[in-house]
């Protein structure tokens, strides 16, 4: 499927083709282009505008267009929602809800000066949001196996959070 948003992406419109990738459409091939011309590739391309304007896969009220397609494709793993806030965080100046969030933005800030085009940012910025799905959920598999954690050795520890880490939700 085609997905069509604007151009120059920051966070929302990086990490939206990173969740769309891993989660709904592991097929999906994005465009960008200018804002006044997303209706014209929604009608000629089929394609699914996400982070514009007026779309269903786009910000409403206090949440980002990553937050839309996690609720509109039932999203439910717990890590994917705690790397939402600070996506949430970093794309709607809340940096308050996610301390990770200032690190985010200033990656995407960085990364726009560095990437030649749109299809760069998205690709060379998949391992920062590959690195925040896996510190989220090795959050949660610390909050869940504390007492378990804390008698191992830190070789132990460390084998033991990389396997928990490593499966599927």
């Amino acid at each position: 499927m085609k997905w069509v948003t604007r151009e120059k992406v920051h966070v929302d419109r990086v990490a939206c083709p990173w969740l769309i990738k891993r989660f709904v459409d592991p097929e999906a091939q994005f465009l960008f282009v200018p804002p006044e011309k997303i209706p014209d590739v929604v009608e000629k391309e089929g394609a699914i505008p996400y982070d514009a304007k007026g779309v269903e896969l786009g910000h409403h009220g206090h949440k980002c267009s990553f937050d839309a397609i996690i609720d509109k494709y039932k999203l439910t793993d717990p890590a994917l929602l705690g790397l939402a806030k600070i996506v949430r965080a970093a794309d709607t100046d809340k940096m308050e809800l996610a301390p990770e969030s200032v690190g985010l933005e200033a990656i995407a800030s960085g990364s726009m000066m560095l990437a030649k085009d749109d299809f760069e940012a998205i690709e060379k910025q998949g391992y920062v949001y590959d690195s925040l799905y896996a510190y989220c959920k090795l959050n949660l598999v610390k909050q869940k196996y504390a007492k378990e954690i804390e008698k191992l050795d830190p070789k132990q520890r460390r084998d033991f959070l990389r396997t928990k880490v490593s499966e599927r939700p």
